[in-house]
């Protein structure tokens, strides 16, 4: 992924830990060492937290959440930070006036601000799964594990632009491939097991053609 990643690319990598033999693996904070020792930038740190869950080990809380990490070629190239957090103070203006120091060592007041109705939201980024939540396409649901379409979307939609190419090498059912065609990006699809590219054909047929 590094090598094929142009400069100011940007990787989303959701991952969770596994329970092995009484212990979390670790899974998630190895690889994200291993992606800053290989030249990414761990640009930030998102929790997908859902709905949803299996039941938990024995003797442990239920785990409703995976890592996403944000990986950076450099500096990433796009950056659209979604402003869906509903502030509770909005439409009052900021309190006081605000004094700034300019480059130059000079004072300047800055005027109040009336408080926008939606803030940047938190890195905690909560979303449905299961059947029937994650997407409306059934066929989707022949394979174990579907990404929420909404997650991706926002992933795009935060860190790409229309016409960029998004990569999956983990396809999977095609999701995301329907949400890149849908926000007008292009997308490259690869998957190893050929029941799963079959799916995500069919499933695709009804968007792409």
């Amino acid at each position: 992924m590094y090598r094929v990643l142009k400069p100011g690319g940007v990787v989303a990598w959701v991952v969770g830990d596994a329970t092995v033999n009484g212990e979390k693996t670790l899974t998630s904070y190895k690889q994200a060492i291993y992606f800053q020792e290989i030249g990414f930038k761990v640009y930030d740190v998102i929790i997908y937290e859902k709905t949803g869950s299996g039941p938990p080990h024995k003797n442990r809380y239920f785990n409703v959440f995976e890592y996403i990490f944000v990986l950076s070629k450099g500096n990433p190239k796009t950056i659209n930070l979604l402003k869906d957090k509903p502030n509770k103070w909005a439409g009052q203006e900021t309190y006081g006036v605000v004094t700034r120091r300019e480059a130059d060592g000079t004072l300047t007041k800055k005027t109040k601000k009336v408080i926008n109705k939606f803030g940047i939201r938190t890195n905690i980024w909560k979303y449905k799964n299961g059947r029937g939540q994650t997407t409306r396409d059934l066929i989707a649901h022949g394979h174990p594990a579907i990404m929420p379409e909404k997650l991706v979307e926002d992933v795009l939609n935060s860190w790409t632009q229309p016409g960029d190419v998004v990569l999956d090498p983990f396809g999977g059912s095609g999701t995301t491939a329907k949400v890149a065609f849908l926000l007008d990006r292009k997308y490259i699809y690869i998957e190893q097991v050929q029941e799963y590219y079959n799916l995500a054909k069919e499933r695709m047929k009804n968007y792409d053609e």
